[in-house]
């Protein structure tokens, strides 16, 4: 007696956000048996070789059937526990030229490629059928039956909004959300973002694009990544040509981890202050006599996706301070934003205190000390909450810092420093946790000119001396 399989994801890749629902049935045990259950083996690796082995086994489940015999279920809760953000890049990336196999550094800061650490894997299920033969009797073994195994599935660790449009398949029950957008197969591909194809950095802003890489099939890859840096009147400044592969951080079709699941999303260092710390065409670009004002970023395979454009901020005359924020975007990699207009910063301190005794009384004489006696601190925790200001924002700028408003992940990335050390840590990076509670949609038609306050803390408190 086998499993069939009556209902599956539509699609093979997927955000694991939302419902990873399966339909089994077995009519004619669940007609005859008793002590009837479907069994579910779920199966999760970074690669696709021998999936379904017990080496990547982790956990059995199990369900009754429900009224019409059919077993379901919903895998979302246990998968979406095995990916995560990449807040570092993997073994062959660098930093200045440093590579991650010797120091440390968040994947913001790459000079050119890096892989998925985190953030993506392959899953499959095993279905099977257990049973009794009699009402009395014992359960027979389920992993001495035949199983039905699932597709090979790809997860990654975006999320579905509910007005995310699913797909149907045309004859069956299978659905799925189409992630066609984002396959580099032609000139209307995207990078695995929903921020605006225009945006805005300084040339101390460091951040990556991030990308899709041989899905849904082995030719739909990133050979290499084109920039091409232009001057104000659009005139052409040089370009670079940065080829995926190993030396670069990235990987390609000869590669030895090109099977693995960290090979299916790579990010790309495209921002002005990685390019600043490797290109020395961008180099030239910024210091020619008409300098760089923007540059595009192209993906090609060789056909080319869909054309970014970054432009170039000043620093602002009016000394207002530039604060850099990264979020983890809904399809689970990293989105950036540069708030140049005026912040400012508070410090909420709470502080705990006691009655502390006067003088020396343990000792054979009492002596006054100035310093004791009287209400003491021993305890301060002090909180740094900042408050951020948008330039003027596009409508389509307006709608992409929703997901800013709702992410749990958020972070200041510190500017480029011209220190070459490589043992820094904790330099660029600060957790904070926004503390705006509600986010105002705006229009063009209803407000004219649109502008966005955002209210964040920064998650690590300030120490004090212990007294």
């Amino acid at each position: 007696m086998s499993v069939s399989i009556e209902q599956k994801p539509l699609y093979t890749t997927l955000p694991i956000g939302q419902q990873v629902l399966f339909s089994v049935s077995d009519n004619t045990t669940v007609a005859l048996k008793f002590k009837v259950k479907f069994v579910a083996q779920i199966h999760v690796s970074n690669s696709s070789i021998n999936l379904s082995n017990n080496n990547d086994l982790i956990g059995t489940f199990k369900t009754t059937p429900n009224n019409a015999g059919v077993g379901i279920f919903d895998f979302r809760p246990i998968l979406e526990t095995f990916v995560k953000p990449d807040n570092e890049p993997t073994f062959y990336s660098t930093y200045k030229g440093i590579p991650k196999s010797i120091t440390t550094f968040p994947i913001h800061l790459i000079d050119e490629y890096s892989l998925s650490d985190n953030s993506i894997k392959y899953f499959a299920v095993n279905f099977y059928v257990e049973y009794s033969d009699t009402a009395t009797g014992s359960v027979i073994n389920f992993t001495t039956l035949d199983a039905t195994s699932s597709d090979s599935y790809t997860m990654f660790n975006g999320v579905l909004q509910y007005d995310n449009v699913l797909t149907k398949s045309l004859f069956g029950n299978n659905y799925g959300y189409n992630l066609d957008e984002f396959y580099l197969d032609d000139t209307s591909a995207k990078f695995l973002s929903n921020a605006p194809a225009t945006q805005y950095a300084r040339l101390e802003d460091y951040g990556t694009f991030p990308f899709l890489n041989f899905l849904p099939t082995s030719s739909d890859d990133l050979d290499w990544m084109t920039i091409s840096y232009y001057n104000a009147a659009g005139g052409g400044l040089g370009s670079d040509n940065i080829l995926n592969q190993t030396s670069a951080g990235g990987v390609n079709g000869t590669s030895a981890n090109f099977g693995n699941a960290e090979a299916r999303i790579n990010y790309f260092g495209g921002f002005p202050a990685n390019l600043k710390n490797w290109s020395a065409t961008f180099a030239a670009a910024v210091a020619n006599v008409t300098p760089l004002a923007y540059y595009t970023v192209q993906a090609k395979n060789p056909a080319s996706s869909q054309i970014y454009t970054i432009k170039i901020l000043c620093e602002d005359t009016k000394g207002y301070e530039a604060i850099r924020l990264t979020w983890l975007n809904q399809w689970g990699t990293w989105d950036y934003y540069t708030f140049n207009m005026k912040s400012t910063r508070a410090v909420e301190t709470n502080r705990t205190s006691y009655t502390q005794l006067g003088g020396t009384w343990n000792e054979s004489t009492f002596k006054i000390a100035d310093y004791k006696g009287g209400k003491k601190n021993f305890r301060v925790n002090s909180t740094e909450k900042i408050t951020l200001n948008t330039d003027f924002v596009s409508e389509a700028e307006a709608v992409w810092f929703e997901e800013l408003i709702n992410s749990n992940e958020v972070y200041i990335v510190n500017g480029f420093s011209t220190d070459t050390s490589n043992t820094i840590t904790r330099k660029y990076i600060e957790p904070v946790v926004l503390t705006t509670s509600s986010y105002i949609k705006k229009t063009i038609a209803n407000d004219r000119l649109m502008q966005y306050t955002i209210e964040i803390e920064k998650s690590k408190m300030k120490r004090t001396q212990a007294v």
